[in-house]
């Protein structure tokens, strides 16, 4: 009995270890599987977490980033700007603080686009920093012939105080008339011209200088006339032919368009004349001031007429002749004074320029007599220079 109860135990004891080994292989085993996996793991997780964005604790603010100081950009980078580099995943307000976009190549620079013309009622620009110059340009429309000039017509003062318009009767005339554009355009200002249809076709050339100095050019009859006085008060016909050649004339002289501004001789402006012009949309200027200066022989005369006038008046329409040499010495001490005096130039021009009628065209023609019905050719085809 006691040897059964011997063999039962050394079993058990076998059975027993045996079970414990096969329970430590098998706890063994997923630790070992385990153990294999965690490199493979654990690099997943590491690149998972790299890719992964900030969460909102971590994230940088928009302010911050912008805040932050920008690394110097090499001259390699600098040179490479037009090729942007691959924004770094967590820098997502790095666009907002980036520069703004280089104008698209369509839009030119304006020192590469070609300049457009002023217009013509446009102040012309002045390289002459101490220059006078101009402070307003004025249109007038001549619908209807309107009437200019406190001392005869009240109703269009369109000056400002200290404004001033300057005017000049009866040139072209050589040397004079060329003095006064001189003293203006040193000063970049304008004025406004009356010439006189008789004195424009000997001296078509200085009317051209006028022009182009961008001066205002109108007329002032045919050959100077009263029109207020006989023949002219008792033919209205004789009276519109010496105003109408005067158009003609100039615009001739000219040789393009002129502004519909009449001046009539002394100021003399009789009511179916006026009636007359305003068919023609022709306005009439008085003036607001007259300097006479065609009494004065001095220059310093002329500067002490107008510049009493203008302190007194505090503004006008200045009515001066550049036939007299008197007046083109005075013109830079004018302008001088004028300048000095805080007074402004305003220069006029027409809305839309005079339109001349082929009656007087052909009078103003007819009065050249050493014209010749033979010279219809153009100059280039008659006169050619072979050898020089």
């Amino acid at each position: 009995m006691r040897i059964v109860v011997i063999v039962f135990a050394a079993l058990l004891t076998l059975g027993l270890a045996a079970f414990g080994v096969v329970a430590a292989q098998r706890a063994s085993a997923p630790a070992a599987a385990t153990a294999s996996r965690a490199p493979a793991a654990t690099s997943s997780l590491r690149t998972m977490l790299m890719a992964a964005p900030a969460t909102p604790a971590e994230r940088p603010s928009a302010a911050a980033q912008a805040a932050e100081p920008a690394t110097p950009a090499s001259p390699a980078a600098a040179a490479s700007v037009s090729e942007p580099a691959t924004p770094a995943p967590t820098r997502l307000a790095q666009n907002a603080a980036s520069p703004p976009a280089a104008p698209a190549k369509a839009a030119a620079s304006p020192s590469s686009a070609a300049p457009n013309p002023p217009p013509a009622t446009a102040i012309p620009p002045c390289d002459k920093p101490d220059a006078l110059g101009l402070s307003r340009i004025v249109q007038i429309d001549t619908t209807g012939g309107p009437a200019f000039g406190t001392e005869h017509f009240k109703q269009y003062d369109f000056l400002r105080e200290k404004e001033v318009v300057l005017t000049f009767d009866d040139g072209p005339w050589p040397e004079n008339t060329p003095m006064v554009i001189k003293a203006l355009t040193d000063q970049c200002a304008k004025a406004t011209f009356f010439e006189i249809g008789e004195h424009a076709t000997w001296h078509p050339e200085i009317s051209k200088m006028v022009a182009e100095a961008g001066m205002t050019i109108g007329s002032h009859t045919w050959s100077h006339k009263d029109l207020a006085r006989n023949p002219y008060a008792k033919d209205i016909e004789q009276a519109k032919k010496e105003i109408e050649m005067g158009v003609s004339a100039v615009h001739m002289a000219v040789g393009g368009p002129i502004a519909p501004f009449f001046r009539f001789p002394d100021l003399q402006q009789p009511p179916q004349l006026l009636e007359y012009l305003g068919t023609r949309n022709i306005a009439t200027f008085s003036t607001d001031i007259d300097t006479f200066d065609f009494k004065m022989r001095k220059p310093d005369d002329v500067v002490k007429s107008i510049m009493t006038k203008l302190a007194k008046n505090g503004k006008g329409i200045v009515l001066m002749h550049d036939f007299q040499h008197a007046t083109a010495e005075a013109m830079p001490e004018i302008l001088r004074q004028l300048k000095a005096g805080g007074y402004k130039i305003v220069h006029m021009v027409p809305k839309q320029p005079v339109t001349t009628l082929a009656q007087y065209d052909e009078m103003v023609r007819s009065q050249d007599k050493y014209s010749s019905s033979n010279n219809t050719r153009p100059e280039s085809s008659v006169v050619k220079t072979i050898s020089e």
